[in-house]
């Protein structure tokens, strides 16, 4: 996955308490590629579109220029609900490195770090004061220094954030779970040659 360092995009400001992973992504795509051409249209679908494919209008990312943000900002609770990956993958798949909420449901926000989107918690206030923010001025930016543990709002106001600091160094080094592994691989092998030589009867 792609290393998280710096980030600065602009922001989507989503207005939903308890937006889960169902809204984020519904069930019925969940079997579909990651690499179907359609794949990012599943973000928000039933928000986003009719019943006859058409988009509505006022929800915010069918708006120019929120829809081609990177970076969400949301209310309490996002994320909850089921525990499915596709959640993630379907924001990767339309640019989104980093969501900054109040707070998540807890398999979502371990998704997230899995895949190289940066999820952040700061106060309710704080993004409530974000989200406005990007409602009154549609493409303001926020930016992200991972290394400082920081956000920065439109207005130039500072946020601290905290983050594991295993979840860190994997964000930053752009591991997952397999690239993770595979940086031992080498002493695998060194343990399987020595445990085949040390037991040869059993090979």
């Amino acid at each position: 996955m792609e290393a998280f360092t710096t980030f600065t995009s602009h922001g989507i400001p989503v207005d939903i308490v308890n937006c889960d992973t169902d809204q984020i992504i519904p069930a019925r795509f969940l079997r579909r590629k990651k690499t179907d051409a359609d794949y990012p249209k599943f973000l928000f679908h039933d928000l986003r579109f009719d019943a006859d494919g058409s988009e509505k209008p006022d929800f915010i990312y069918n708006k120019a220029p929120y829809r081609d943000g990177g970076i969400i900002v949301a209310d309490l609770n996002w994320g909850c609900g089921s525990s499915r990956e596709n959640a993630v993958y379907v924001l990767v798949a339309n640019g989104i490195r980093a969501v900054i909420a109040p707070s998540f449901g807890d398999i979502h926000y371990n998704n997230c770090t899995k895949q190289g989107v940066l999820p952040v918690r700061l106060e309710r206030k704080d993004c409530d004061t974000l989200r406005r923010q990007l409602h009154d001025e549609p493409g303001a930016e926020i930016a992200f220094d991972l290394e400082a543990q920081t956000v920065t709002g439109p207005d130039g106001a500072v946020y601290a954030f905290e983050i594991g600091a295993f979840d860190k160094e994997k964000l930053l080094q752009g591991l997952d779970d397999i690239s993770l592994t595979e940086q031992y691989d080498s002493e695998f092998e060194a343990f399987e040659a020595k445990h085949q030589a040390d037991h040869d009867w059993l090979y």
